[in-house]
């Protein structure tokens, strides 16, 4: 087999999904983009995943590269993979989840196009028979191309999955997933959107997003609070960035990313020890970034108010909180 780099490298990083691995890479083999490669990183499955991807790895050796490791959690599998990867871009697809013949394909032409280091394409939720629970658009009412300098509210208003996306594979030369934290897409993706200068998206809904049904109970813990760390490290790069000047974007994505994403997590902490650490914590949070709960009440996303546009019981619970801290 030849050394030429592929056009895409797709990164499945597994662990214990025997249940759902073969639904996802079907839809890999029989991506419409005939030159890609897809890194499978088996990061220590004590399940049958191992023995589902020798066999797709056997039946398409073409495609498919194997790789088994220790165990070392997503980020770890995900860093592997991009070690591995010959590609000129990357993506990543989550094991329990599958994606449309065409997805890689419209990415990839979109990149070229517009000579974009970031692609983005809209995530449908679905439930295990394949039900479409929700469709989430990403960049409602925005052209296929996206300049940054005209149009950088898109900082504050998108959503950091690292799965709708398609990457120039250069931007993790200097940046990679951060190890042993959760919500490490926030904590990276936003980085490397400061690295362009041009975006492209489609509005059509090429990831499909599994909701498990086992994933629904899964228990909110102090975890969370790295979301709050996530929001500082970006922070820090983009005080270094081009886009440096624009702190309304700043201010933004902190009470997005910092705030409203940290209470719908804070939510379902059942601890009330817990509970109140954390609340505290995100106290703390608006205090040192003097964001005051106007700003947050006003904050609005792809020009709609936001807290209006959200379900009954999210609204109570995070217009109950603010109350309970007004100034």
């Amino acid at each position: 087999m030849t050394n030429v780099p592929s056009k895409v490298s797709i990164i499945v990083p597994v662990y214990n999904v025997e249940n759902y691995l073969t639904k996802c890479l079907d839809s890999l083999v029989k991506q419409s983009l005939s030159d890609i490669e897809i890194i499978i990183v088996n990061d220590g499955s004590k399940d049958d995943s191992g023995k589902i991807i020798q066999e797709f790895a056997h039946q398409y050796p073409e495609k498919i590269k194997a790789f088994t490791k220790e165990n070392g959690g997503l980020s770890d599998a995900r860093n592997f993979g991009i070690d591995k990867a010959t590609g000129n871009y990357i993506g990543f697809v989550d094991s329990d989840d599958y994606v449309t013949e065409t997805m890689f394909e419209e990415m990839f032409h979109l990149a070229e196009k517009h000579q974009a280091k970031m692609v983005i394409c809209n995530i449908q939720k679905v439930d295990e028979k394949g039900k479409i629970v929700q469709k989430l658009t990403q960049l409602p009412n925005m052209d296929e191309k996206i300049e940054l300098d005209r149009h950088f509210s898109i900082f504050s208003d998108i959503s950091y999955f690292a799965c709708n996306k398609l990457f120039k594979k250069e931007l993790f030369h200097q940046r990679t997933f951060k190890k042993g934290v959760h919500f490490e897409d926030i904590q990276l993706i936003p980085q490397l959107l400061l690295e362009c200068s041009v975006i492209a998206q489609t509005q059509n809904f090429h990831y499909q997003y599994l909701e498990r049904s086992d994933s629904i109970t899964k228990t909110h813990t102090e975890k969370g609070l790295d979301m709050l760390k996530a929001v500082a490290d970006v922070e820090k790069v983009f005080n270094e960035s081009q886009y440096s000047h624009k702190k309304e974007e700043l201010k933004n994505f902190q009470i997005f990313e910092g705030i409203y994403s940290f209470l719908a997590y804070l939510a379902f902490v059942k601890e009330e020890k817990k509970f109140y650490n954390m609340s505290d914590q995100l106290v703390l949070f608006m205090k040192e970034r003097q964001i005051k709960i106007q700003d947050i009440l006003k904050y609005s996303r792809f020009g709609k108010n936001y807290i209006l546009s959200l379900p009954l019981k999210k609204k109570f619970f995070i217009s109950y909180f603010l109350q309970d801290r007004k100034d």
